[in-house]
């Protein structure tokens, strides 16, 4: 076991008031320690110094929560590919380093406190639409509709996405189309989303738009900071899709004769 000395630039700010960079020396850090463990030990000084404990999310710490959200020098996660920050150990660091520590970045993802944002946009974009509300049946029916193995390995893919944002904060415009396309793609790919498609692609595109999301650029940093690797070809289809809901609307006069499309 290695000990890291570092220097931390970390982002502290109460919620609807200016932020600045506090800078913090951590001594003696296990290079065997994950990044919130290590946010754990500079904690535990700050209490011992009678100063305010940095604030921050995590959950499960085991890379399928989303709840570790942070920008490390730059990046949403850090530098390791595909991994959360919770995954993320000290042992890609070396001694002496400084390491910039930010909130995501997100006019979507108001600052609650220092690294925390709040992130209910996307379970509003969920409640738009994300969901099965039909009635699919018992167990035995469910194994009874015959789902090709393409099909499943998709949807299966496109629900790995842990809603942690990563995407929005690596995106320029703060989008969160890949986020959206995932979570509706997962569905509407299924024998058992497919009648409520159209409505569940316009509801949660909509209501991404409301949330002030930005626009998606095609620039794939969303696909390049996902912890889960989640595709851009979701984006595609979703685009594909919303542009036959949105005309089905139109001719059909309401969101309720748009089902059905395919």
């Amino acid at each position: 076991m290695s000990l890291l000395n570092l220097h931390l630039k970390v982002w502290r700010q109460n919620q609807g008031q200016p932020g600045h960079f506090q800078d913090i020396e951590a001594p003696e850090i296990p290079d065997h320690a994950s990044f919130l463990e290590m946010m754990d030990i500079v904690n535990e000084r700050l209490i011992q110094k009678g100063q305010e404990p940095i604030a921050f999310d995590h959950d499960c710490r085991e890379g399928i929560c989303g709840m570790c959200s942070m920008t490390i020098n730059g990046m949403p996660h850090g530098p390791e590919k595909a991994t959360t920050t919770c995954q993320l150990h000290m042992r890609k660091f070396r001694t002496g380093d400084t390491i910039w520590i930010e909130p995501f970045r997100a006019r979507a993802f108001p600052v609650i406190k220092d690294l925390m944002v709040d992130r209910s946009a996307f379970d509003r974009i969920q409640r738009a639409g994300g969901y099965i509300s039909l009635r699919t049946g018992a167990a035995p029916d469910a194994n009874s509709i015959l789902v090709g193995k393409e099909v499943a390995d998709a949807a299966m893919d496109a629900a790995a996405c842990i809603g942690c944002g990563a995407c929005v904060a690596a995106c320029k415009n703060a989008s969160a189309m890949l986020f959206v396309s995932a979570k509706a793609g997962q569905l509407n790919s299924l024998p058992q989303g497919k009648p409520e498609k159209n409505r569940r692609t316009l509801g949660m595109v909509r209501q991404m738009d409301k949330e002030g999301f930005g626009n998606c650029t095609n620039q794939y940093e969303c696909e390049a900071a996902c912890p889960k690797e989640i595709s851009v070809r979701w984006i595609t289809k979703i685009n594909r899709d919303y542009a036959i809901a949105a005309a089905a609307e139109a001719l059909g006069g309401g969101i309720e004769r748009a089902e059905g499309g395919d």
